[in-house]
């Protein structure tokens, strides 16, 4: 049978604007196996699972189970837990890091307020502290989730992992199945799909000189598709590939049309179109789909650069 990433290789379907959306990602690592949802299903404690779930609902905030790669065998004992929290808007963003013997203290935190991009709470419960080692590859591996996760992503998190990077771990879900292996990238929150290693180092590397690579990029995390779309479409047409100088102002309109103003941290402006369609034919949106969808996907229309007269338009 064939995989669903295979199928939408095969197909030539688009990857821009299909990131995840979070302004906040709020990291925990936990050993072992997981299940399809990995924070009720894993050996985490479910309850506490389910309860950052209900508290980071309308959050912002998107919480994920990290593990480093290799052979998953969980000891049972308690031990020191990495936990991290990443703010992805631009202009705006931070990494902090942070360790844990309880689990139970993210509990404690305020999601709102780190959904928002306020760090304290971080560092009054846990400690924080800004992260200042290599930026983080996150590889979904969760072959519970998607056989293509596993198939895929558990080679490439390996041989990233073999090559020197210190900042990579597995994670449980980063949605997009059929785009396997699929990456987040942290500080900056820019996604990748279809990812081997050589794409994922220029990425990484990019994080260091404060660049965005649009090679294989899904999108930046902090933004809605349409303006995921918009603000890739607008790095191509600019030719601005800095990070952290371009941020989505104005989104008008309405499903399947959008006008979305991208704003330059130098004061330029450009309204770019957008419109939703369907994906055809036909095609396995995960391998475990019992009918095949037509996934959306976001065409850009038209890239207009704003007079200055025109911006308060």
């Amino acid at each position: 049978m064939s995989r669903c990433a295979s199928v939408s290789r095969s197909l030539d379907e688009p990857i821009a604007a299909t990131a995840a959306t979070a302004t906040t990602w709020l990291l925990l690592e936990q050993p072992g196996p997981w299940g399809a949802k990995a924070l009720t299903s894993s050996h985490l404690d479910p309850a506490l699972g389910r309860a950052l779930e209900a508290a980071a609902e309308g959050t912002g905030v998107r919480v994920a189970l990290i593990r480093r790669p290799g052979r998953h065998a969980d000891p049972g004992a308690p031990g020191i837990r990495r936990v991290y929290a990443a703010h992805t808007v631009p202009g705006r963003v931070w990494l902090h890091a942070a360790a844990t013997r309880d689990p139970r203290q993210l509990l404690c935190l305020d999601l709102a307020a780190l959904g928002a991009g306020d760090h304290r709470s971080f560092g009054a419960v846990l400690g924080g502290r800004p992260h200042t080692g290599d930026p983080l590859a996150l590889v979904c591996t969760n072959g519970k989730r998607d056989r293509c996760c596993a198939l895929l992503g558990r080679p490439l998190a390996a041989e990233l992992a073999a090559s020197g990077e210190g900042g990579v771990w597995e994670v449980t879900h980063l949605g997009g199945h059929r785009f396997a292996p699929t990456v987040l990238v942290l500080p900056y929150g820019y996604a990748y799909g279809r990812a081997d290693a050589h794409t994922l180092k220029k990425a990484l590397d990019g994080v260091r000189e404060g660049r965005v690579a649009v090679e294989g990029c899904r999108g930046c995390s902090a933004f809605e598709r349409p303006g995921q779309a918009a603000e890739l479409a607008v790095r191509e047409v600019a030719g601005e590939y800095r990070a952290g100088v371009l941020g989505v102002v104005r989104t008008e309109g309405a499903a399947p049309r959008w006008a979305v103003t991208v704003a330059h941290a130098d004061g330029r402006r450009w309204r770019v179109t957008v419109a939703r369609g369907a994906s055809l034919p036909p095609r396995p949106e995960s391998c475990g789909a019992a009918v095949l969808g037509t996934p959306a996907r976001m065409t850009v229309l038209a890239v207009r650069a704003l007079r200055p007269t025109a911006l308060a338009s």
